[in-house]
Formats: C-alpha cells, structure tokens, sequence
C-alpha cells in the first residue's frame, strides 16, 4: 500500500471528527416562543430586562401578566393593582426595583392620589421603604404656632389651609385638623434628610424607594439551568411556561426528550443514527491511522490545536449558561461587519482597541470597540462581559452585546452622543459649572449603585475622565470594566497581586498594602481624583516645588483662609460654593487611609446636602509636612514610598 495514503487518510478522519463534533442536537426548526424569550429587551432608559417584565416590543408570554411595563415615556412604567409607578433601576439580582408613584412625580398633588395597595403575591416593599404620611387641606387655630413640616403643594383647597407631612402614621401637632390624609412611601435616607429638614418633600418623592418582586422564580432558575427560557401561557393565571428550543414545556426541558405522542421524536432518531454512523467511521479511521507515526503526529497536533479552541468556548458557553435568560446577545464577527457598515465610521482609538460606529437593525446605535489585545484564555474579556451584563443603571453603560469568534473580541455598547468627558477637561472646558456638578452626582450614583446596589459588588479599578461616558443630555455613563472585580457584598478586602488602574487615579494600597487592603474605598480614591479633575483647580493651583507637597497643600491654604479660589465657570456666589463642596468632597475621597474616605453614598448626600455641614477634612499624611514624624520607625521608607505614589498621582493632574 502507498504509504503517502496514510496523512491524506488521518486528514480526512480530523476532519471527520470535526464534522461529527459539529452535529446540532436538533435538527428541526427552533421554537418561535423560544427564540422571541431568550433576548433581552430594553423599556425606556433601562436595558438588559428579562423575565418577568414584558411590554414594547417583548410579546406578553414572554413574561408574567403582572408585570407589563409602559415603554413609551422616558422611563418605564408599571402598574400594580391601581397605582402606578415610574422605575428607575431594576436589579436582577435581589429582584428590586427603585419605583416612585407617577402620579406624585415632580409634585406633591394629585387629583387622582389615593393609599396604595400591593399586590402581595408578586410584591413586597424592600427594606428600605418608609411610610410619610401626606395631610392635605390642614387647618391651624388662630393663634397656632409654626407647623415645622407644612410645604408649600398645589391643592384645589382654599388659601386658608394648608399641607404637611409625619413621618409616622399620626399627625404630630396638636389642634390641627385636615381634610385627608395620604400615606407615601419614600427610601430610609429621604425620610431622615426630610425629618432633618435637609430636603423638600418633592426631592424625597422623586428620590424613589424599593419594591421586590417574586414571579414563579424558582421555576423560572429550573427552567434556565435546563436550557429553556421563562415565560407564560396566556390565560389571566399567567401560568409558568418553559420555552425550550423544539417546543415549550411546563416546567424545564429535560421532558422534552419525547414527543406528545409518547414515541421518541424522529429528529432525535436522525442525531442518533448520524452519531453511530459517523463513530463507527471513526473507529475504523483511527485504527488505520495509528499504524503510522506520521499519522499519529498529525492527529495529536489537530487534537491538541481543537482542545485549546474548546477552552476558550467553554469559558463563552459556561458564562452564557449561567446567565441564562439575562445573558448578552452574541454577535458573529460578521454581524460586526454589517451593523458597522465594515467599520466605516471610526470615533477613536483607546487603550485597548478601536472604536467605531454601528446601527442595530431596530435602528438603534450603537459603538462597537473592538479589542486588540487577545492574548489568554478569553477570562479577562468574559470578567468584563459579566460585569457589565450583571448591571442596570441610568450611570452605568448599558452593553447591548459581544463578540467572541476565536481571537476576535469585541463590545458592543450603547451609543454616548457626546463622548468621553476627558475632551471636555482637557481640551477647551465649555461646560457649565451645574453640568460638571451633576456629571460628579451622577458618576458617583453609579458607583454606589456597583458598590451597593448589586448583589454582587463590582469594584471598577479604573475610574478617570477618559471613561465617564456622556449622553446627549449629559448624563454620565461609566464605562470600561476591563480591570473590574467581583465580590461579595460582605467582602471588604479584595485579594489580588500586581497594580490595576491608570497613573494619577490609583489608590496608595494599590500600589503597597502599607497603605492598608484594597477594596471599594480604591474607587472613592479614583473618584476624589476625578472630581478635583472637573473642578479645574490646576488652573489655579501651581504645581508643588517638592516631591514632598502634594497639589492639596495648596488647596488646603485657600479653603481654610477662606479664599476664592477664583475657578473657571464661577461666576457667583452659588457657583462658588458648588465648587467649593465638590472640592472638599473631592479632598475627603483621596484620605491616605482608606477607612477615612467615605462610601459612595455618603458621598452622594455630601454632594447634595449643604456646603455648611460639610467640614474641611485632615490633610492626607502622606502629603503632610510632618511626613517624617508620623510615619514612625520606617519614616524614611514609607515616605519614599509615598513620593512615588505622589510622582504617579502627578503623571495625570499636571500642575495642580
């Protein structure tokens, strides 16, 4: 026999094998209910939503008949038995939704406004839900004294009456009697800011409050685990229905292996013939092969080259599968190609790939970054996709999809009209001084929203101007997870090895954990960094003379002789004090120790409260004249070690 038959033989049986492997498990038409459930949609400003929720373009037995949503606003709304409530986020994880009544949306009167009733069996109030009672129509004795929580509210009773709230079910002043009274719920810090008489009473409404939801959960995870995808039948009970990819079930797919004439389903009889057929093919090729090494070296070479090809594809697959119903769509590289017009419009290039410009078939555009770096396994590309897919917030970027074919990575985001913020503070700055305040309120929402609004916390690692993503309106989006961990809410020390993050914005444990443990109080750092960035305070401030004095010093001698710091967009007194406050909330974010930085919700109602309440925070001992003595026994170690993590903090904010 031709021994040069033996390689063309073992390349028709690699071949062979591949083919077999390849086999789908189904070769009928995949179920329509099956296909229309198993995307996600977005409702409004909020993306990613699966089941239970349906409404816009989601078909009702896609969800559950309780939770239909109105997409046609700016933001969804649903309604629960006669109320109806505006969302604002939604997370998957604990099932919470941050609702607040529409009907008392921007307003604290309604003609229509009434007691709320929950529909219990699918809804309860999450921990943080507060009763305020609302008293309309009041009335004060001649002679009263001051009704410490009556507020001004447009009512159809006369001038002589008035309103005012408890944040009890009992009214709290004596001789004083009201026409009606409303009960409302608000979130636990709205209902102390407005005891403390801190914000007004259409503040603490808008400011939203929780709602849990529960619909048929547990077979809704059964019916993932098993490969289907959750949804509902269409009579008023909303039954539960598992939609698999051949046809629905009742409760997983695992019961899809017969027919519902009770014979096994003759596609499965055609997979099974084909898979005999093509393994008894295959015996008989190895056999023939192995008699030759030439043989065998070729077969161990495409076995070896197809099982590294199979570890990257688990990593998708074992990532997808978990996810279930919730998980990103994925793309094909060539579904890139056409969404992109073969990568027509390029919006810019960063660290780790190139930008460009796409369109969704709905019309909907998007950006595509595609990575270029695409060395490993492929963890770091699905840690990044997971992170974001995990997410829900008006401050968070919403991903639309991926794209995982090989060494081609790519991500699919929403489309940011106006770019990164780091084109408006470093080039030409034409923004308002509000528009920058509300850029920092917003970005540190969506911090504390991953810090504490997941059920599993995502700390960012790399927060900086280049990724605050901005809408049309402004609002601001944080992007880029690539350097993104996952923990656990109770966790607050994050073990890792090496340094992540951009010079300028690391935190000083990153570098050594001399400095204390990483943990989320890295992103406060980041983000004290960024907001002191926005203030344009390095316009003012002169770059220190020694390695020693960090830009604050010089900050610290104009806050605390009380000097105007002369910024750039200030132009009075409200101005000044707004970029006073950002400025000192910047300062106490960027403390040396990371227990003397303050969480992201702490930082939030600094932002938003009173520039008097607010102190004017130590100075960081690292950047202290009295360095040398505080530092103790290693001072002279510690303080070189401390310039660098000053040299690095400089290579970002020149000249502050």
């Amino acid at each position: 026999m031709n021994p040069h038959v033996f390689p063309t033989t073992c390349g028709f049986f690699i071949i062979t094998i591949l083919i077999i492997t390849h086999i789908p498990t189904s070769l009928g038409a995949i179920d329509e209910q099956y296909t229309n459930c198993s995307q996600n949609f977005q409702c409004a400003n909020i993306t990613n939503i699966g089941y239970p929720f349906w409404g816009g373009t989601r078909p009702q037995y896609c969800g559950h008949p309780r939770f239909g949503l109105n997409c046609t606003g700016d933001s969804p709304l649903i309604t629960i038995l006669t109320t109806t409530y505006r969302i604002f986020s939604m997370d998957t994880a604990t099932r919470t939704l941050n609702v607040a009544r529409e009907e008392l949306w921007q307003n604290c009167w309604s003609s229509n406004i009434h007691n709320a009733s929950l529909d219990t069996a699918h809804f309860n109030y999450a921990f943080d839900a507060k009763n305020v009672t609302f008293f309309y129509g009041c009335h004060r004795p001649s002679g009263g004294g001051l009704i410490l929580t009556a507020f001004a509210c447009t009512t159809n009773y006369t001038n002589s009456t008035f309103t005012m709230y408890a944040t009890s079910n009992t009214m709290e002043y004596r001789n004083v009697s009201c026409n009606t009274s409303v009960l409302v719920q608000v979130n636990q810090r709205a209902a102390q800011a407005l005891t403390d008489n801190t914000i007004n009473v259409v503040e603490a409404l808008d400011s939203g409050f929780g709602l849990q939801w529960e619909a048929n959960d547990t077979n809704c995870e059964r019916c993932v685990r098993s490969g289907g995808t959750c949804g509902s039948d269409s009579s008023a009970s909303g039954s539960f229905v598992c939609y698999c990819s051949n046809q629905p079930s009742a409760l997983t797919c695992n019961a899809n292996q017969v027919t519902s004439t009770g014979g096994t389903d003759l596609k499965l009889k055609l997979v099974i013939g084909f898979s005999a057929g093509g393994g008894g093919i295959a015996i008989l090729l190895i056999t023939i092969c192995c008699l030759r090494r030439p043989c065998t070296s070729i077969f161990n070479m495409g076995m070896a080259l197809r099982k590294n090809k199979r570890v990257d594809e688990q990593n998708v697959e074992a990532f997808l599968k978990d996810c279930g119903s919730l998980a990103p769509k994925r793309y094909t590289f060539s579904d890139l190609h056409k969404l992109t017009n073969s990568f027509k419009d390029k919006l810019g290039r960063g660290g780790y790939g190139d930008v460009y410009k796409g369109k969704l078939s709905d019309g909907h555009l998007v950006a595509v970054k595609i990575l270029s770096e695409t060395k490993g396994n492929g963890e770091d590309f699905i840690n990044e996709v997971a992170s974001i897919s995990r997410t829900s917030h008006v401050n968070v970027v919403a991903l639309m999809g991926f794209c995982y074919e090989s060494n081609r990575r790519a991500l699919i985001y929403d489309f940011m009209a106006k770019g990164s913020l780091d084109k408006f503070l470093y080039n030409e700055c034409d923004l308002e001084l509000r528009t920058l305040y509300q850029i920092a309120v917003g970005t540190a929402r969506g911090l504390e929203y991953l810090h504490r609004g997941c059920n599993t916390r995502i700390v960012h690692f790399d927060i900086k101007p280049q990724n605050i993503l901005l809408d049309e309106d402004f609002c601001p989006k944080i992007s880029d997870f690539g350097l993104a961990k996952l923990c656990q809410r109770k966790q607050s020390i994050i073990s890792m090895t090496g340094a992540r993050g951009t010079a300028g914005y690391i935190a000083p444990e990153v570098f050594s954990r001399a400095f204390g443990g990483v943990s989320h109080k890295s992103d406060v750092y980041s983000y004290g960094m960024l907001v002191l960035e926005m203030t344009g305070v390095r316009e003012k401030v002169g770059e220190a003379q020694t390695s020693e004095i960090h830009f604050s010093e010089q900050i610290y001698e104009h806050l605390e002789h009380g000097r105007d710091l002369k910024l750039r967009g200030v132009n009075s007194t409200e101005e000044e004090e707004t970029a006073r406050k950002m400025i000192l909330v910047g300062l106490w974010c960027i403390q040396t120790n990371p227990f003397d930085r303050p969480p992201m919700g702490r930082v939030v109602e600094m932002l938003e409260g009173s520039l008097q309440l607010l102190q004017i925070p130590p100075k960081p001992i690292l950047f202290s004249s009295a360095s040398h003595d505080s530092l103790g026994q290693d001072s002279s170690k510690s303080l070189s070690l401390a310039n660098n993590v000053l040299d690095m903090s400089k290579g970002s904010l020149q000249s502050l």
